[in-house]
């Protein structure tokens, strides 16, 4: 048995400290301690400490995701990321995952369709990198890319960059070399460089 022997406030946040036997022992959510009327001078068996435990990581995890989605939107993976790394559980990680995606909080197709939409510069070979490292499963991101983007506008997007790049530089062979470097960094094909560079040297820039 371990008996609380005090429940004190965090700051001015809806969270309290939790001592037993004179020992700190956690922190603790609001709705959580209210949930099973806890109070000092009562006295519980150590099992129901653990359990409560566990419960408090469920409650405070799935907030803390639903708080992180409400600022910004993030894959499944990116959540699972951002939670891990303010340390909780894996099992509380999972649990606060599965929960959002029932709720509708977190949907992958919709976040692939809102990346390539919030970048409109990026060529489709960059945003396909992008959105995998993002966790997106490549089917997903074949079947956005596809519905959302199209060969014209992959052309106008190159030569975009390609314009801004040669701004004030010679269309010589040292440029060129550089010039193909530069936008197969950004993920435009060689045919599709190739005929951006076409493009400039032949309008006289």
């Amino acid at each position: 048995m371990k008996e609380i022997t005090e429940i004190k406030k965090v700051g001015r946040g809806e969270r309290y400290k939790l001592y037993l036997d004179g020992e700190f022992f956690g922190v603790f959510e609001t709705e959580i301690l209210a949930k099973h009327c806890l109070k000092s001078g009562e006295r519980y068996e150590e099992e129901f400490f653990d359990a409560l435990c566990l419960e408090n990581g469920d409650y405070a995890c799935f907030n803390r995701g639903l708080n992180a989605l409400e600022k910004s939107m993030k894959s499944e993976k990116m959540l699972k990321t951002y939670l891990k790394e303010r340390g909780y559980p894996k099992v509380c990680i999972e649990k606060a995952t599965e929960k959002l995606k029932e709720y509708g909080y977190i949907d992958d197709e919709a976040f692939c369709e809102n990346y390539i939409a919030s970048y409109p510069s990026k060529s489709r070979r960059k945003l396909k990198y992008d959105l995998l490292s993002k966790g997106i499963k490549e089917g997903v991101i074949d079947e956005k890319l596809d519905m959302l983007t199209t060969d014209e506008e992959e052309e106008t997007k190159c030569l975009a960059s390609a314009q801004k790049y040669m701004r004030g530089k010679l269309c010589d062979l040292k440029t060129k070399q550089k010039f193909y470097n530069h936008l197969a960094s950004k993920g435009f094909t060689f045919d599709t460089i190739a005929r951006a560079w076409e493009e400039i040297e032949h309008g006289g820039n």
